[in-house]
């Protein structure tokens, strides 16, 4: 690790007496201004709720979500929860209620439209909200606040502005959108429109990304890695190994989100490794 980026892992952060109240894979992480701690889990689909400490608080959805995916929140602290086998994107308040569904639950979109398996949504500055779309397609949406389709882009394929896999996604304060090709091995970035502007490739298999608000820009990559940049794309820090024991990663670092005191939450999805590890700044 560089001098900057320190962190040390919370051991057994959520874990608890039992060992693995948690259940199930968590493949997504956020957190709000109120210190909460959001982990949405596969088996059986629901969103746990945490405070900064890893105790566990409630659990939301779980008679509504079918397999939560990545998770965002907004400035009022609002869950947006992409749900891949429902082809929804679900907004919950600070209280747990469901105050948005975009999609149809259960029925997949046409060819191209929303959604078909989403994995990430997250408005802008403008307020639209973009979607990556996902397991199902190749696509990326901007829903304008009314719900009209503003713009999608996006094709199988290999060149600039198509994908392998939309796994993820982040809005910049300039609204420009960065779409994480976990196939291709990069991050594409698009305007607002979803004009190709340029990519990211030193990465493997990147899965989820944060930007914060001094543009600090983390990664998190398969099998077992942390990398994090400034917003230019020069490389600030790396670091993450193999392994089950804390701090370690047994597969798959999924999911990242960076709380306001700094400190990193990651989601895995290794099937034996049901945990969230966070990692304060030091």
């Amino acid at each position: 690790m560089s001098a900057t980026y320190n962190y040390e892992v919370v051991a057994h952060w959520g874990l608890g007496p039992q060992g693995r109240p948690m259940g199930g894979v968590v493949p997504g992480v956020a957190a709000d201004s109120q210190g909460r701690v959001f982990v949405g889990r596969r088996h059986p689909p629901a969103l746990l709720v945490y405070d900064r400490d890893g105790v566990y608080i409630d659990t939301w959805g779980a008679d509504l979500l079918g397999n939560p995916h990545l998770l965002w929140v907004d400035g009022e602290d609002q869950v947006y929860v992409a749900d891949t086998d429902n082809h929804t994107i679900r907004c919950f308040n600070p209280q747990g209620e469901v105050v948005h569904t975009w999609g149809t639950p259960g029925v997949p979109g046409a060819p191209d439209q929303p959604f078909n398996q989403p994995t990430k949504a997250m408005r802008g500055p403008s307020g639209d909200l973009y979607v990556a779309d996902g397991y199902g397609q190749y696509r990326i949406h901007r829903i304008s606040d009314a719900g009209e389709l503003l713009h999608s882009w996006g094709s199988a394929g290999t060149g600039p502005g198509q994908f392998a896999l939309p796994h993820s996604l982040w809005v910049d304060r300039d609204e420009r959108v960065w779409a994480v090709d976990r196939e291709n091995n990069r991050i594409q970035r698009f305007d607002s429109e979803g004009r190709y502007l340029d990519e990211w490739t030193d990465l493997v298999m990147p899965m989820d990304l944060f930007i914060t608000p001094d543009n600090t820009v983390y990664i998190v990559e398969a099998p077992s890695r942390v990398s994090i940049f400034d917003i230019e794309g020069q490389l600030l820090a790396r670091w993450g190994e193999d392994g089950s024991a804390p701090g370690q990663f047994a597969d798959s670092p999924h999911s990242i989100w960076v709380d306001e005191e700094g400190s990193l939450y990651i989601g895995e999805v290794a099937t034996l490794h049901d945990r969230v590890q966070k990692f304060r700044c030091v």
